[in-house]
């Protein structure tokens, strides 16, 4: 079996300075990507600057063989976003690849979610996925092939407590990477996103929150769990994405711990009434709610598709 390469391929990582980024970048360098390792080196909540950490993987993949620039620019702006496809441009003549990966936490109860907490979460999560993409977009359009990883989350996807403005964030870049995704299909583009599970210092630092005067056990099970999810083991799934052979786009992708699953929207059957009240959706609970039969719309026109079927079907049964 041929290992998957990607040579000749320029790939630029945000927040590649630690943790998941760190390590998407170091597997695309020992495949052959020349790689652009973006980070501003702040905190876990965005505050700071330190070119250190981008410069550590820089140096790790110069002393193995791989070629790698450091860049400093923040995604939380649209200048710095195009300073960061610059900085590929400048180098490396092209840019093939993005992984949108940098991000802060900035947690809070709801009815304690302050405009900075919100503001922050939105420039970094959801506006630096535009700022970044925006200027690839236009050069992967004009050679008619790119790859971009966006990265969601289950706090997003599911939902969890304190995590409004996060929650928020990383449900815009479904949206993002769904629009994307079509709007790209004619130019090879390829669009996905990750939800990753893995051991960072956002992890951590959730992990840590939620540990807040819990016995010693189950602090204990907390760490068991979280020691065997490598970073590490989340960039092949990022890898595959972003290579040339991967044959979907617009999907989304759980993974963590050596687990990779498809994670999708469906829409259930429903009930159907072509005068509906609100007692019929009071009387039909159970048929709205199961999920037994569904189907995975491929974009907005194919939910209504689905609405015109079921109008359809309704007008066959009732000669109407």
């Amino acid at each position: 079996m041929s290992d998957t390469r990607f040579d000749g391929k320029v790939a630029v990582v945000t927040g590649a300075g630690h943790g998941l980024g760190r390590q998407h970048a170091l597997l695309l360098a020992a495949r052959g990507a020349r790689v652009v390792v973006n980070d501003i080196g702040g905190t876990v909540s965005g505050t700071g600057r330190d070119d250190g950490p981008a410069a550590a993987v820089v140096r790790e993949i110069r002393d193995n063989g791989g070629e790698a620039v450091a860049d400093a620019n923040t995604v939380a702006t649209a200048a710095g976003g195009r300073a960061i496809v610059d900085t590929a441009i400048a180098r490396f003549g092209r840019v093939d690849i993005v992984v949108n990966n940098a991000g802060i936490l900035r947690d809070a109860p709801f009815h304690d979610m302050t405009p900075d907490r919100l503001d922050a979460l939105i420039d970094v999560h959801l506006k630096g996925a535009f700022h970044v993409t925006g200027p690839a977009w236009a050069v992967m359009r004009e050679q008619r092939y790119g790859r971009v990883v966006n990265t969601t989350s289950a706090a997003g996807l599911f939902g969890a407590v304190e995590k409004s403005n996060y929650g928020a964030a990383k449900t815009g870049l479904l949206g993002f990477t769904r629009v994307l995704a079509a709007e790209g299909a004619e130019h090879d583009i390829k669009v996905n996103a990750i939800a990753p599970i893995a051991a960072t210092r956002m992890l951590a630092q959730a992990l840590a929150d939620a540990a807040g005067g819990a016995d010693p056990d189950t602090v204990a099970m907390l760490q068991a769990f979280t020691d065997k999810l490598d970073p590490a083991l989340v960039s092949p799934v990022v890898a595959f994405l972003a290579h040339e052979d991967c044959p979907v786009s617009g999907a989304v992708f759980s993974a963590g711990g050596g687990q990779v699953a498809r994670v999708f929207l469906g829409r259930a059957a429903g009930y159907y009434h072509p005068a509906l009240s609100i007692e019929h959706v009071r009387d039909h609970q159970d048929e709205i709610l199961d999920t037994t039969n569904y189907t995975i719309p491929a974009d907005s026109g194919d939910e209504i598709a689905d609405l015109f079927r079921a109008m359809a079907d309704d007008a066959a049964a009732t000669g109407g």
